[in-house]
């Protein structure tokens, strides 16, 4: 008998300590939205100015979101259409990149071929005055180019200045549904040699993929190249599609785990394949990520391929998009993905990442060994390290400097005025003549054009200035200072191999459209052609 209250007792005690245990993160939860409905209440009542509710509210979400992880996001109702865009990269507009500074007209940059913008004559150059009649001058870049978007069909009105006749002119475009392909790039190398960019995973990428593929092998291919470098990824079923062209039907291409049981998942190819026989290249860096390391992956662990180029980003996790109150859509991680050797592609935490956000070094003390399907050995622990490791090319503080400051684009704008055609393009050169207009150009142009050398020199001198003891080397500072500094014009003469290829092909782009762009790049693509 006692034995029996003795037991009562415990069973007593252990079922009123399992709900709170249980309840308890429901509990904080509730606790924590009471918490912050008394904030906001108080503040409401006793704040000294007029609370400004959506500021703090959105500001609260997104930093709440950003304490999980950098994929987890809120998109309220208005910015659905950035969503669709995100996901398909389509829009309803003109179809056009355009320059813009503050105090001055929209420039077209680059109209897409074939686009309304395109269909109606405008050309790179030419500045939109007005839209709609709202002059352009004093807009910023995103509220012009919202200006231009619209619902397909609508019209938008134009007041522009053309750049080579100098005619001011009013153009009526009727808005599309613009598509950017994912698909940048299918050509041959060489005789035997084919070649896809893909640059995304949006909807029916995978179809374009296919249908590159035959067209190269109508073109004599026996290899293929598919590129995935500073590709970020999409929608997984996408990259699992373009697995199945090249591996057996009902092979394991990813598999997914997350705390529900529907994320418990497997994916397998339920198609047949095209080739799983031609010999194949994937070109990867530390911007493939998402959909593009399931790919690297897949085709790494069954040894379809070999993967080349640096190690990929590092994102291993699946966001689904849920409907939320007042039409608004929550991307949220629901789980982590996992190659078919059983590695999961994320990196260890976000702390070990690069400059770029791509996974830094991993000490393999940290990482675990997985077989692939003929048992070469691969490790987890951030990003697909590829088969054969290849250095990408480094360029100067200076050439990053004139394209991030939109000298590069200032220029070419200015190139297209002077220019009504340009040679063919594999006859296409930027000549020393050009390069010395480029230079006068660029040298009348604001930027930071110090070296490395000099931006280091800089914060030597603000640290021995700190440390009182600049005073004291002031011969030596002057005399390192003078043998370091370069003037603009000198700089930029030094680095003329490095500039040349990024003019070359923002010139080509503006003539030729996208195609060309990419031709010029794969004619000074090192890393590609030390990967054939």
């Amino acid at each position: 008998m006692k034995r029996y209250f003795l037991t009562a007792a415990v069973l007593t005690a252990a079922i009123s300590w399992m709900p709170a245990y249980g309840q308890s993160k429901s509990f904080k939860l509730g606790q924590w939205t009471e918490i912050q409905n008394s904030i906001l209440k108080e503040l409401n009542r006793s704040y000294v100015d007029s609370l400004p509710v959506d500021r703090i509210m959105r500001a609260g979400v997104d930093a709440m979101l950003e304490n999980l992880d950098p994929y987890t996001i809120y998109i309220p109702e208005e910015e659905n259409e950035d969503l669709q865009m995100m996901l398909s990269k389509t829009y309803g507009g003109i179809g056009a990149i355009i320059f813009k500074e503050k105090e001055a007209n929209v420039i077209i940059n680059e109209p897409y071929y074939g686009s309304p913008a395109w269909k109606n004559g405008l050309r790179c150059g030419d500045e939109i005055i007005a839209i709609d009649g709202k002059p352009t001058k004093g807009l910023e870049a995103a509220e012009s180019s919202d200006r231009m978007k619209g619902k397909p069909g609508t019209t938008v009105n134009f007041k522009v200045l053309k750049a080579r006749s100098g005619d001011t002119v009013d153009v009526a475009i009727v808005r599309e549904r613009i598509h950017i392909p994912d698909v940048e790039y299918v050509g041959m190398l060489d005789d035997t040699t084919g070649y896809i960019k893909q640059t995304g995973f949006t909807d029916k990428v995978s179809e374009e993929i296919k249908a590159g593929y035959f067209k190269l092998k109508g073109q004599g291919m026996k290899r293929l190249v598919l590129d995935l470098r500073g590709n970020g990824g999409g929608l997984m079923n996408e990259a699992i599609n373009i697995v199945s062209l090249f591996v057996p039907e009902g092979s394991l291409v990813v598999s997914s785990k997350g705390n529900t049981p529907e994320s418990l998942r497997e994916y397998r190819t339920t198609s047949e394949p095209v080739d799983t026989e031609i010999p194949l290249i994937v070109m990867v860096d530390s911007g493939s990520a998402s959909s593009s390391e399931i790919v690297a992956g897949a085709i790494q662990d069954l040894d379809r391929g070999t993967i080349m180029g640096e190690r990929t980003f590092g994102k291993g996790l699946v966001q689904t998009v849920r409907p939320i109150v007042y039409n608004g859509q929550l991307k949220v991680t629901t789980a982590k993905y996992y190659t078919p050797s059983g590695r999961c592609v994320q990196a260890i935490d976000y702390s070990h990442r690069n400059e770029d956000g791509s996974v830094g070094h991993i000490p393999d003390s940290l990482t675990h060994e997985f077989r692939t399907s003929k048992g070469r050995i691969v490790r987890d622990g951030g990003g697909i390290t590829p088969d054969v490791e290849l250095e990408r090319p480094s360029y100067s503080r200076l050439v990053y400097s004139l394209v991030l400051n939109g000298i590069i684009d200032r220029y070419t704008i200015h190139y297209a005025k002077q220019h009504d055609t340009i040679p063919a393009l594999d006859e296409f050169h930027f000549s020393d003549e050009d390069f010395e207009d480029f230079i006068n150009f660029a040298k009348d142009q604001k930027f930071d054009c110090r070296s490395g050398a000099e931006t280091l020199f800089d914060e030597m001198k603000k640290e021995l200035e700190a440390d009182g003891l600049e005073d004291s080397m002031t011969e030596e500072l002057a005399a390192l200072e003078k043998a370091i500094k370069l003037d603009k014009e000198e700089f930029i003469r030094l680095k003329k191999d490095e500039i040349i290829p990024f003019i070359e092909e923002e010139i080509a782009v503006r003539y030729y459209f996208q195609e060309a762009g990419i031709e010029i790049r794969l004619r000074y693509d090192d890393q590609l052609k030390k990967a054939l």
